[in-house]
């Protein structure tokens, strides 16, 4: 029985317990770890978190105290990106598997720290990107994977979110510092992990970042990039936490039809001058390819943590560790680059680069706003995780 510690107890952390307790024969939850001690045990009460003997879960506030336990074998990371770094390691020089929430790190230097003290400790670092483990993504990856729709040739991906101007007003979002960037890094994360995994990293990129609607917050809450490929395909990204309806899709347009995440197929054949005529018996045919494919018994943070706890058991690969977090974060620190030099980037970034380092990087990033005001916590933890990616 595998004993695992969560690190923060903010409106995600609920999302992990949930998750490890669908493989309670193979998990149980022994710690949480929080700054706000009486936060953390509401939540433990919450989710009926007790010891075989059926006392309260332990409750810490310092994560040093957690890791020094030498029982705990797996350490869920579900605090700021500014502390994400510190912890992870702290974890793996302590012997512990871990799994970080997103984004990886604030920097790719941290990212690199934290992958070296993995290796070193020969133990698993996984960083969450549950939007992989979801039955449409899947499928969508496997048929484009597969040929059968020939080259793809434009992608576009919306992640499009809606934040009141209260979201900022909690104490570490909205700051360079504290939160890493805005929405590209902290929203889009999870779109732009998906996009480099269906089609790799790109070439190039250019970039646009701004403010446009929350005062209480020096990061962006809009960007715009569009991404080069090495066989001239382009991708079109958008960021954003001024969307209505949160309507997030990624679509991707290749050689013999246009699939989507949520799952939609169109097709087009020409007529004799060029022009487009519907190819209903191609959709027909992608539709069959696509139903054909085989779901995956679990999604979201569960099939995450199923993959994690069958690498820890040496039952199968790890699909996402930290080489693809930090693959993912650098796509982001590319398009942050582009943004603030006004110039196209290219891959990859090297060590010598100012957005390889969390000071060099938020030295250059641009204060739209000046953050004024700041609470420890809301009154609610609940959170939304907007428009199913994966439906």
């Amino acid at each position: 029985m595998l004993k695992v510690a969560i690190l923060g107890t903010g409106g995600i952390a609920a999302t992990h317990i949930k998750a490890y307790k669908t493989f309670a024969d193979r998990c149980r939850i022994v710690a949480l770890c929080d700054i706000y001690p009486d936060k953390a045990k509401a939540l433990a009460d919450r989710e009926g978190l007790t010891t075989p003997e059926g006392r309260p879960v332990d409750v810490y506030t310092d994560y040093r105290e957690v890791v020094e336990r030498p029982e705990i074998d797996i350490v869920s990371i579900c605090l700021p990106p500014s502390v994400h770094a510190e912890t992870a390691i702290a974890a793996l020089e302590g012997g512990k598997h871990v799994l970080v929430e997103k984004p990886m790190a604030a920097s790719l230097e941290e990212c690199d720290r934290m992958i070296q003290a993995a290796q070193k400790s020969g133990r698993v670092l996984s960083v969450v990107a549950q939007n992989r483990y979801k039955v449409p993504t899947m499928k969508v990856k496997r048929l484009i994977e597969s040929g059968k729709l020939g080259r793809v040739l434009y992608a576009m991906v919306n992640s499009f979110w809606w934040r009141g101007q209260s979201y900022y007003d909690l104490w570490w979002r909205g700051t360079w510092e504290q939160e890493g960037g805005g929405c590209t890094l902290n929203h889009a994360v999870h779109h732009i992990d998906l996009l480099r995994w269906f089609l790799g990293m790109p070439e190039e990129v250019v970039a646009v970042i701004t403010n446009v609607n929350h005062t209480n917050s020096e990061v962006e809450d809009l960007s715009a990039a569009l991404l080069r490929y090495p066989k001239g395909a382009l991708a079109q990204l958008t960021a954003s936490l001024v969307c209505h309806g949160e309507e997030q899709e990624l679509v991707f347009h290749a050689e013999k039809a246009r699939v989507s995440v949520p799952w939609r197929v169109r097709a087009s054949k020409p007529m004799e001058n060029g022009f487009a005529l519907d190819a209903p018996e191609v959709e027909q045919e992608v539709q069959r390819w696509y139903e054909e494919i085989p779901p995956i018994p679990y999604e979201g943070h569960e099939g995450q943590i199923k993959n994690m706890l069958d690498a820890i058991e040496g039952k199968e690969p790890l699909l996402i560790d930290g080489k693809e977090g930090r693959a993912t974060l650098e796509l982001i620190m590319g398009i942050y680059k582009s943004a603030v030099t006004q110039k196209p980037v290219q891959f990859p970034l090297k060590p010598d680069d100012p957005f390889y380092k969390k000071e060099t990087m938020i030295s250059q990033m641009p204060r739209f706003f000046k953050k004024t005001k700041s609470v420890e916590n809301f009154g609610t933890s609940t959170i939304t995780l907007g428009r199913d990616v994966g439906r």
